[in-house]
């Protein structure tokens, strides 16, 4: 066992303690306080065994198991987004080139360690191609909405999502094969930085930053980025970036994720749609899981790529 596979272990281990301990919560309340509440929590601690389970196995596995399972995570954001985007028949061709042409392409560059095509493949080729497949089809209804839509859809969801696996491709001095443990680190201090800006705006929270929108407050998403930095510090060890580095990339993915979340809530809010899918039980869908991922994932590639690339 090499020293990374030890420290993945060792991470997926003290996650299985804590949802051990929060699934014998569980069981206690539902004994006790039996209600829609506590069912409700419990669903969630169900559904986190899952994403812990498969998470950890593809950490284990590597750069297959990571990028095969961020591939599929973008399939089903991306299907979930189009749901409610504006579409009509002449989109069907582009719409299928996305799905089964664009989005294998992306994951495929990032397997081939192909970085300067698949930072350029949707944005540039995709985003001029797709347009031409519409417009084709002589249906100029709405062209620019779903087109705009269709090309937002495959941002956010599948240039955005495949930054993750891409940092494996990173080769940072002194990472040697650590460098999955980045994606480790970055989903850690994100998920759990937006859990304590939750808590805090609960509790400290007095300045809704979008009335309206969100209930997020500003005291609470300063106290959550503040609580990330110091979850980054603790987890430097994943890192490359020593302990101040890793406080402050923790810092700046807490915070883009957490804005990526409220624009995510606007999307759905202007949708008129709570959450954007039931395939995660209590959870919603991939993209309410996965929103403020999305949004952190390329710039925590690219300032690392900056900072500490040679």
């Amino acid at each position: 066992m090499t020293s990374t596979t030890g420290d993945i272990a060792l991470l997926v281990i003290g996650t299985f303690a804590l949802l051990t301990a929060l699934t014998f919560l569980g069981e206690v309340l539902a004994l006790r306080r039996p209600g829609p509440v506590v069912e409700t929590y419990r669903t969630r601690v169900h559904s986190w065994w899952a994403m812990v389970i498969l998470f950890g196995l593809a950490l284990i596995l590597g750069q297959a198991g990571v990028t095969l399972l961020f591939a599929f995570a973008a399939f089903a954001a991306l299907r979930e987004f189009l749901t409610f985007s504006t579409k009509a028949r002449a989109d069907h061709l582009s719409l299928a080139l996305a799905f089964f042409v664009g989005l294998p392409l992306q994951f495929l560059f990032i397997w081939l360690g192909w970085t300067g095509l698949f930072t350029v493949f949707i944005p540039v080729y995709a985003f001029l191609l797709l347009p031409i497949v519409s417009v084709l089809r002589g249906n100029s209804d709405r062209f620019l909405m779903r087109v705009a839509e269709t090309q937002w859809g495959l941002m956010i969801c599948v240039y955005c999502a495949s930054h993750v696996p891409a940092l494996m491709t990173l080769d940072i001095p002194g990472s040697g094969d650590r460098s999955v443990l980045l994606i480790a680190f970055l989903i850690m201090v994100v998920q759990l930085g937006d859990l304590l800006d939750f808590w805090f705006g609960r509790r400290i929270g007095r300045r809704k930053i979008a009335p309206g929108l969100s209930p997020k407050t500003w005291e609470g998403m300063l106290a959550g980025i503040a609580s990330a930095a110091v979850i980054g510090a603790v987890f430097a060890w994943l890192t490359p970036f020593g302990v101040l580095g890793a406080a402050g990339m923790a810092a700046l993915a807490s915070a883009t994720g957490m804005f990526g979340n409220l624009v995510l809530a606007a999307i759905k809010r202007d949708k008129g749609v709570k959450d954007w899918s039931h395939l995660i039980p209590g959870q919603g869908g991939f993209l309410d899981q996965l929103d403020s991922v999305l949004f952190a994932a390329p710039v925590f590639y690219h300032v690392a790529h900056l900072v500490w690339m040679p």
